[in-house]
């Protein structure tokens, strides 16, 4: 029997809506419109695509959005007094610098810029910290993790206490926080990575699995326990054939034909994460505003 399609689509479009009526309330009451400041440095194609359909979603919830496009060769200097303006103004609640950086910028000295409050991205130390002490409402969440964690609560509650999770990828900016969400819940935690021996086996046990590696359709069918959650967080472009011509295809770090037909519950590339990670960025900007005017 083939697995459910989690529609990540369908859920963030319910969340947005969500998150328009509450700033529908705010401005109301308080007058307070959140605001949301996108510094993006360079042309990078896929990072444009990125930052539209980020102020596109934040209109549609009522949001101000503000884009700062600075050159490709700005200095490091130049984008952290642009940082340091926004965490200065009032009218600003969020504030995202658009990854990955041009090479001659210090990614770490400018993500850990922004104040702690606006830090909407979740990247700052202090946000890590909270998070990694289970301190989930004060901190901002990660906007991936946070995503993937509602999909997985929408199938198994939020008790995952007795479930075997296997993360496949450690990156600061999904694996490890995802870790640490997991564990909040009480699923027993597993990271995985480059280093990991006979990763198949290690997967094979998993009931929840999240794929977070980068590598365009690397976990095959057989490494999946039948009936697991599989949430596919990569997002990679291939070449295919279509009719003679090569083209571009988005793929996830799951070989989705094979895993399918396994998995109790999977998450499709696109239209899995990526809208839920848009989505939890607005509701992370809205708790910035609504902290902001208590």
């Amino acid at each position: 029997m083939a697995a459910t399609i989690i529609d990540g689509k369908a859920k963030a479009a319910e969340l947005s809506e969500s998150i328009s009526a509450a700033t529908a309330v705010m401005v109301k009451q308080t007058g307070i419109k959140p605001g949301l400041s996108v510094v993006i440095v360079g042309e990078d194609p896929a990072s444009q695509v990125y930052v539209r359909n980020k102020k596109r979603t934040a209109e549609a919830c009522g949001f101000n959005s503000i884009q700062h496009t600075l050159p490709e060769d700005s200095a490091q200097d130049d984008v952290i007094n642009l940082i340091e303006q926004l965490n200065a103004d009032p009218a600003v609640h969020g504030i995202l610098v658009q990854l990955p950086l041009p090479s001659q910028l210090n990614e770490e000295k400018i993500t850990q810029a922004i104040l702690p409050g606006k830090d909407v991205d979740g990247f700052h130390f202090q946000n890590i910290g909270m998070l990694t002490a289970g301190n989930t409402d004060s901190a901002f969440v990660p906007c991936t993790p946070a995503g993937c964690m509602l999909m997985i609560e929408d199938h198994l509650g939020k008790d995952l206490s007795g479930l075997n999770a296997v993360i496949v990828g450690r990156s600061n900016i999904v694996g490890k926080p995802m870790a640490s969400l997991l564990l909040k819940a009480n699923a027993t935690v597993t990271i995985c990575h480059s280093r990991t021996r006979d990763l198949p086996s290690v997967t094979r046990n998993a009931d929840i699995l999240v794929a977070a590696v980068g590598r365009a359709q690397m976990v095959k069918g057989d490494w999946i326990k039948p009936g697991a959650i599989v949430i596919d967080v990569g997002i990679n472009r291939i070449q295919v054939d279509v009719d003679g011509a090569s083209k571009n295809r988005l793929v996830g770090d799951v070989d989705f034909d094979e895993a399918v037909r396994v998995a109790g519950a999977i998450t499709p590339v696109p239209g899995g994460v990526g809208p839920m990670t848009i989505a939890l960025l607005m509701l992370n900007t809205l708790r910035s505003a609504k902290r902001s005017a208590s």
